[in-house]
C-alpha cells in the first residue's frame, strides 16, 4: 500500500495534476480529463464505453458511469467546460431527458493543444531512457494496470522467444511454483537449468519456444526441444494467474503441437504432475496420453509426476483416413 500512494505522489507531482491550470490549457486536470473523455468518444475508431453513449451520442450519465464521477460533480464540471465555450448540450432524439454533449471548435483546439502537451509531458519524461529501459516500464506499466484491476493492456499475442525472456520465465516460473505448492529451491534448480539447456543446444527448425505477450507484459511461455528419435518434448509451460481462464495456455499448446508436426516429429512428450488439474485437463484435450506415473521427492514434498505423450503419427493417420471417406 505505502508503494502504490508513494508512486501516486511522485506521479500526480511530476504531472502537475494539482495545479489549476493543468498544462497551461485553462482548465483543472478534473475537467482536462473530462475533455478529453468526450473528445476521444467523438473521434472516428475512438474509446467509446458502451455505457458513454446513447445511439453514439455522448451523454452525461454514459460520462458519469465511464468516469466514475458523482453526478454533482459531473454537472458542476459540465458546466464549467459550458461556460468556457468548449462543449454544447442539446437534447438526444427521441430520449428528451439525454442530453447530448458535444465539443465546440474552441473546445476542438483545446483538447489538440493538451493532447499535444501531455503527449510532450510524458516523451519529456521517456526520452532519456534506452531501449531496455522502455520496455521495461512498458511491462510494469502493463502489469500495474492489469494487477490493480484494469484488466490486460491489450490484445494477446504470441511471439517466438528474445533475448532475455528465458532468465524472466524461469524465475517467474519458480516463484509462482513455490507459491502455489512450495515447490523451492530443486524445482528453481530444475527449471534454470531446463532454459539454459535450451539456450546452449538450441537447434533451429527443431527447437522452438513462445511468449504470450500483451503490450509487453509476458503472460506465459512454452518451449518445444528435440528429445532425438522423432520426438519432441513440450517443456515450462506456464500462464500468469492474472492471465488464466483466457485460452492462453491452450493456444500455447497448439503452437507446440503444430510446430512438432510440421517439424516431422512421430511424438510429443512431456512431464508435469498429478495436481497440477488444469495443466492435465488440458493436455488431454490437445490429444495428449497419460503414460505413466511415478511418486517423487525432488521437489522436496511428496508429489506424482505423470508422463503424457501426443502420438503425431496416429493424428497423421486418422486425419488421412478422414479425408479418404
Amino acid at each position: 500500500m505505502a508503494s502504490v500512494r508513494r508512486f501516486s505522489r511522485f506521479y500526480t507531482r511530476r504531472m502537475g495534476a494539482l495545479a489549476a491550470d493543468f498544462l497551461g490549457v485553462g482548465a483543472t486536470l478534473g475537467e482536462a480529463r473530462l475533455l478529453f473523455e468526450i473528445a476521444q468518444q467523438e473521434q472516428p475508431g475512438g474509446d467509446r464505453p458502451a455505457a458513454a453513449t446513447v445511439g453514439g451520442a455522448t451523454t452525461a450519465s454514459g460520462l458519469r458511469e465511464a468516469l466514475g464521477l458523482d453526478p454533482g460533480q459531473l454537472s458542476r464540471m459540465l458546466r464549467a467546460l459550458q461556460e468556457k465555450g468548449w462543449i454544447v448540450r442539446q437534447a438526444v432524439a427521441g430520449d428528451r431527458r439525454a442530453l447530448h454533449i458535444a465539443l465546440t471548435a474552441e473546445g476542438q483546439r483545446v483538447y489538440r493543444r493538451l493532447d499535444r502537451r501531455q503527449h510532450a509531458a510524458v516523451a519529456g519524461m521517456v526520452d532519456r531512457l534506452g531501449p531496455s529501459d522502455r520496455a521495461e516500464l512498458r511491462a510494469a506499466l502493463a502489469a500495474s494496470r492489469a494487477l490493480l484491476g484494469g484488466g490486460l493492456p491489450g490484445p494477446v499475442a504470441l511471439r517466438p522467444v528474445a533475448t532475455g525472456d528465458l532468465a524472466r520465465l524461469a524465475a517467474r516460473q519458480s516463484v509462482l511454483y513455490a507459491e502455489s505448492h512450495g515447490w523451492g529451491h530443486a524445482l528453481e534448480t530444475l527449471v534454470t537449468e531446463t532454459a539454459a539447456r535450451f539456450l546452449r543446444d538450441f537447434k533451429p527448425g527443431r527447437d522452438a519456444g513462445w511468449i504470450a505477450d500483451a503490450d509487453g507484459l509476458m503472460l506465459g511461455s512454452v518451449l518445444l526441444t528435440d528429445e532425438g528419435g522423432g520426438q519432441a518434448r513440450l517443456r515450462l509451460l506456464y500462464v500468469e494467474p492474472l492471465a488464466r481462464g483466457q485460452g492462453i495456455g491452450d493456444r500455447l499448446v497448439g503452437c507446440c503441437t503444430a510446430f512438432a508436426r510440421q517439424a516431422g516429429y512421430r511424438s510429443v512428450t512431456l512431464w508435469t504432475h498429478t495436481v497440477l488439474e488444469a495443466a492435465r485437463r488440458l493436455y488431454a484435450r490437445h490429444g495428449f496420453v497419460l503414460k505413466s506415473e511415478e511418486c517423487h521427492e525432488a521437489f522436496g514434498v511428496p508429489v506424482q509426476g505423470e508422463t503424457w505423450l501426443l502420438d503425431l503419427s496416429a493424428c497423421v493417420s486418422k486425419a488421412g483416413l478422414v479425408a479418404r471417406n
